[in-house]
């Protein structure tokens, strides 16, 4: 199986709800004969009182019991994505909800216990196995407590704040193993790039449907490189959408690798992912910001929470490696060249659009100029330029919004908390 097939099945399998319960149907294939085969080596279960109707009763409510609660939770799941999808953003269905550990194998308790119960129940007969009750009747009592917490999980799990704090968590991760060096000097290597050729050798375009690039395999990529001594160039990067027909790389070299090992190098996907793209976490928690800065919703303090999240998202990729474009051979060789977000991308995508929609709203424009100050506190120097630029704008926006002094003077006041608090103090780090 080549990378980009493994890789997209892999990303499937982590976003699917259905497989654990799928295993856990085939666990019970082999846990009831094994079981059965062992029973006498669980005469221990032999003191419970259950006759045969008693245990036939307790069964078949087992049975029921389960697979009520597995209509219910699918039922509620299925309503409350709908519900989270439209108050905060559609792109945490897949990147939170359905990949949620708890929820998957909760339903796979379920699923197990109701196949349990329901194969003991078609092998009881005029004598009770009362290893086979009892073991059932566990399963039925830990459904029962995980279908109790798995109410208060899921409602804890909708808060906005748990949502938000769950793809910022996603995010600090994607950002550590993308830029897994700590920056030092501003990043950029003085080279000459094979965007300024005017004439590649080779232009591989994307042949398929329209899709987005969700990974990149950076190594066998660069390995690929070495081998052939040539230069490979991806035009787009990743999260970008490709259409048949553009183009995808650029060769530069006398020996070129072959195309198809280029496209094993590349996973495509309807939607982009976390599991490569860092800027996608920025952009999920942004997108449940602006979506609570509408009129329709009107909700700045969920836009607050956001920014939490937004600021530490930004000083943990602010004080990152962001290493350029080019990957070079320890000799100084250039193999690969990657589009890759700079500071300056970071950045806009966190205030901008943010800025343009609730900068009306003291507690969006109170906690945007927190998020700077703090920023220009503990980043490096070579940081600051784009976060002066964005307080700068903050600035002129606000001028422009606020007609009274003594409200323009409350919107520039920096408030860690958006509104209500002190003003944010900040210690320096050094």
């Amino acid at each position: 199986m080549r990378w980009n097939q493994l890789f997209s099945l892999k990303s499937y399998f982590k976003s699917s709800l259905w497989l654990v319960p799928f295993i856990a149907l085939l666990l019970y294939t082999v846990a009831i004969r094994l079981v059965y085969a062992f029973e006498q080596w669980m005469a221990w279960f032999a003191f419970l009182p259950w006759g045969v109707s008693g245990s036939q009763r307790m069964l078949e409510t087992i049975v029921t019991m389960t697979l009520t609660f597995v209509v219910f939770t699918f039922g509620s799941l299925l309503v409350a994505i709908q519900v989270a999808g439209g108050q905060l953003t559609p792109r945490i269905i897949a990147t939170t909800l359905l990949s949620d550990n708890a929820i998957r194998f909760t339903v796979g308790l379920f699923i197990f216990t109701l196949l349990f119960a329901t194969g003991a129940l078609t092998r009881l007969d005029t004598d009770v196995d009362h290893a086979i009750v009892g073991i059932a009747g566990l399963l039925g009592f830990f459904s029962i407590a995980a279908f109790l917490y798995l109410i208060d999980y899921a409602a804890r799990l909708l808060r906005p704040v748990s949502i938000i704090a769950r793809v910022s968590e996603r995010g600090r991760q994607v950002i550590q193993e993308v830029y897994p060096d700590f920056a030092v000097k501003e990043a950029g290597i003085s080279i000459a790039s094979p965007r300024v050729f005017e004439n590649p050798d080779k232009v591989i375009p994307y042949r398929g449907r329209p899709t987005i690039i969700v990974a990149i395999n950076k190594k066998a990529l660069f390995t690929l490189a070495s081998k052939t001594g040539s230069v490979i160039e991806l035009v787009p990067r990743i999260g970008d959408f490709v259409a048949p027909g553009e183009p995808l790389f650029r060769l530069y070299g006398n020996s070129l690798p072959d195309e198809a090992k280029l496209r094993a190098m590349i996973a495509f996907g309807p939607e982009r992912t976390l599991e490569q793209d860092p800027m996608f976490a920025f952009r999920i928690i942004v997108d449940i910001a602006i979506k609570a800065l509408s009129k329709a919703i009107n909700d700045p303090t969920t836009a607050v929470l956001a920014i939490d999240q937004l600021q530490r998202l930004l000083c943990f990729v602010g004080k990152r490696n962001l290493h350029g474009e080019a990957v070079l051979t320890q000799n100084g060789e250039l193999r690969v060249v990657l589009s890759a977000p700079d500071w300056e991308d970071f950045v806009k995508l966190t205030f901008s659009e943010i800025r343009l929609y609730g900068a009306e709203n003291f507690q969006i424009a109170r906690r945007l100029r927190a998020v700077l100050e703090y920023c220009l506190q503990i980043l490096p120097e070579f940081r600051h330029a784009a976060l002066r630029a964005e307080m700068d704008l903050l600035d002129r926006r606000l001028t422009a919004l606020y007609d009274f002094p003594e409200d323009l003077l409350l919107a520039q006041t920096a408030d860690s908390q958006g509104l209500g608090g002190c003003k944010t103090r900040h210690v320096k780090f050094g």
